[in-house]
């Protein structure tokens, strides 16, 4: 009986023991990292001017394997021609032929990717600074897992196939235009077409008005965004639809690393932050 007794409580003692003190600060420090803070403007210019030139370092130093970007490029586009779509010819061709048309898409190619884009940033961290630092998270993983791409698989883009007639519309209208051609051309390499980021960011951009802004016909806007950039780099002859489809899926990455970062879809977190960094966030606000 005392045997049974005394053995009885040893073992609810070891069932009480607490668990290790260390579990609880290592989960305070993960849940401060997670948690929205209100972003700093010094820390976010220098964040996004490291990463971007990070990003331009590596894209670039990227072997420029021309034979076997332009043999994957020949893939590609027997690839699109075996399932109906491959009508980038045609349309850069047509659009070529309507000068004003055409020397203001290699404008649209070569600015708007970078000026919508640092806009929509701007816009989050002023209106929406609770939901800034995970749709910034989006951006910067899918830029990321995009240079995967640039590395395993180098792609010529259509306008540099030999062989099949694809005009580069920068060349012949002699436009200031994307840094993969003209004069510029050996400061960027031009086998790094596959995934599209003219379309992963545009698109991203997209959906974060759609999703966040107030105004419908600004909501609007968002969605067209992607569409016309989407006819911009095949109608210069920049892409193939299905560089395209890669831009959508590193896209579909970058969501999925902040969902899993954050445990919510950034678009559904709170709107604001509390002035303390790290403090508890305030009410949702309706965007």
């Amino acid at each position: 009986m005392g045997e049974t007794t005394v053995t009885t409580l040893e073992e609810g003692r070891e069932q009480a023991a607490p668990r290790s003190v260390t579990d609880a600060p290592e989960q305070g420090r993960l849940h401060r990292l997670r948690a929205p803070r209100r972003p700093r403007v010094w820390f976010e210019i220098l964040l996004i001017a490291v990463s971007y030139w990070t990003y331009s370092l590596i894209r670039n130093a990227v072997p420029e394997q021309k034979a076997q970007a332009l043999t994957n490029a020949d893939w590609i586009w027997s690839v699109e021609h075996h399932l109906g779509i491959a009508v980038e010819q045609t349309i850069n061709h047509a659009v070529n032929s309507v000068t004003w048309l055409i020397v203001g898409m290699n404008y649209y190619y070569a600015t708007l990717h970078f000026v919508v884009t640092l806009g929509v940033l701007v816009w989050l961290y002023r209106s929406h600074p609770g939901r800034y630092a995970a749709t910034r998270l989006v951006l910067f993983a899918t830029t990321a897992v995009a240079l995967v791409g640039y590395y395993f698989y180098p792609l010529a883009p259509p306008r540099l196939m030999t062989g099949e007639h694809f005009i580069d519309t920068v060349v012949v209208h002699q436009t200031w235009g994307s840094m993969a051609s003209g004069d510029l051309k050996n400061m960027s390499n031009q086998y790094a077409a596959m995934p599209s980021m003219h379309i992963g960011w545009s698109l991203w951009c997209g959906l974060t008005i759609f999703a966040l802004a107030s105004v419908p016909w600004v909501r609007v806007l968002g969605l067209l965004y992607p569409a016309l950039t989407l006819v911009v780099i095949v109608a210069t002859a920049n892409h193939f639809w299905l560089d395209a489809v890669g831009g959508m899926l590193c896209l579909a990455f970058g969501y999925a690393v902040a969902r899993l970062w954050y445990g919510s879809m950034p678009y559904a977190l709170p709107r604001q932050v509390t002035v303390g960094d790290g403090g508890p966030m305030m009410a949702p606000v309706k965007a």
